[in-house]
């Protein structure tokens, strides 16, 4: 899970790390009135998106008038940002954060990550900072320094003073980098955090670190004990796919391509996403339902991939061993009953009970078809797939 940089900075101020001054506006008024709050003669206008390089794509005005302050308001409210980050969809800015301007001497890049290759934490830092961490990576690596710590160790003092010489700083800066470093590294042990990432950390005129912009991820599977923290999601900024399958407790990924699929256990999810790429088809999702697919849930799966209007057919590949092929043939059955099929359909069953499973499917009358490989039910659905773009093409369908 995701939160906005407001929201990031909120909690680094509470684990002692310095931020500028600022205060979130959900129209120009309030922006205007946010600056009489935070006093000064110039600040930064934010677009508050789930996404970096907002720069890049216009998301961030210095104003130094009420003026321009409202006129960047106008423009930022509403307005669809579209970075890398986020694809060619964007999303779109609902509320701002006004900020003090700062008086920037120099620009650092500082994060933390979870390295799961290590099982350990990697602390990571450059003094070249304000840019694409992975656009250094690839034109200066050795301008990235990297130290791993260890998570029932902790963070320890060298290590926090290590990083802060890789940053350049001055020697009468060090003290205060070592605390902020540890400030950084409390708040992503303690919440569950697996990235937090401040870019660019600044040194003021004079001399002083502040996190001008910081962003944080939470490992989903915590929240159920980081209360506080599932509390800043904002479902506005997620995929209405994704946040309806996290909802009910479904694993959901949405992909750009047309034909949908509902799978159990992620590593057939995988293998059967490739299936359908090597038949000449694209997936429309990855969509794991886990191993407790009864009908109530299976008709839940279904509605997700068919909310997506770009899916063309749809295949279920099961692999049957908690579950058993005649509860995930019911499940179907009672999907399609349910639901208006307007794609077709094809299911492919396979491990305890396949017999009873395919029976059951044959039996219920409804227009299902069946396969009995991954292979050949990946082509299935990618010739059917084929021919109902071909009727959409003529106004049959």
């Amino acid at each position: 899970m995701d939160i906005h940089e407001y929201q990031a900075k909120e909690i680094l101020a509470e684990y002692g790390v310095k931020i500028p001054e600022g205060d979130l506006a959900y129209s120009p008024e309030q922006a205007i009135q946010r600056t009489h709050e935070i006093g000064g003669d110039i600040w930064a206008v934010k677009a508050q998106i789930h996404s970096g390089a907002r720069g890049k794509a216009g998301g961030i005005k210095l104003c130094r008038t009420h003026d321009e302050i409202e006129t960047a308001a106008e423009h930022l409210l509403g307005r669809r940002l579209v970075t890398h980050q986020t694809g060619a969809a964007g999303k779109v800015c609902g509320r701002l954060y006004v900020e003090a301007g700062t008086d920037i001497e120099k620009e650092l890049y500082f994060c933390f990550l979870v390295d799961r290759s290590s099982e350990s934490i990697v602390m990571v830092g450059s003094a070249q900072g304000g840019m694409e961490i992975e656009e250094l990576a690839e034109t200066n690596p050795e301008a990235i320094t990297k130290i791993y710590i260890d998570p029932a160790v902790g963070i320890l003092d060298f290590q926090a003073r290590t990083m802060a010489f890789a940053l350049g700083l001055a020697a009468t800066q060090i003290s205060a980098a070592v605390k902020l470093i540890r400030g950084c590294y409390h708040a992503i042990r303690d919440l569950d955090a697996n990235m937090l990432e401040i870019n660019p950390l600044v040194v003021t005129k004079t001399g002083e670190l502040l996190a001008l912009d910081a962003k944080m991820g939470f490992d989903d599977n915590a929240l159920f004990r980081q209360h506080m923290v599932a509390e800043l999601r904002d479902k506005t900024q997620e995929d209405p796919r994704e946040m309806a399958a996290s909802d009910r407790g479904l694993s959901y990924v949405g992909l750009d391509g047309d034909i949908g699929c509902m799978i159990n256990g992620a590593g057939l999810a995988m293998a059967t996403m490739d299936m359908i790429k090597l038949a000449g088809g694209e997936p429309a999702n990855f969509l794991d339902v886990g191993g407790g697919a009864s009908p109530e849930r299976t008709e839940k799966a279904f509605r997700l991939v068919l909310a997506d209007k770009k899916v063309k057919a749809m295949l279920v590949n099961i692999f049957a061993g908690i579950n058993r092929c005649d509860w995930i043939a019911e499940g179907v059955v009672h999907a399609v009953n349910k639901i208006d099929m307007k794609v077709p359909l094809i299911v492919r069953l396979s491990g305890t009970n396949v017999e009873e499973g395919r029976k059951i499917i044959v039996e219920s009358g409804l227009p299902i078809l069946t396969a009995d490989t991954l292979a050949e039910a990946a082509e299935l659905a990618v010739k059917v797939r084929n021919e109902q773009v071909a009727k959409e093409t003529q106004g049959i369908v």
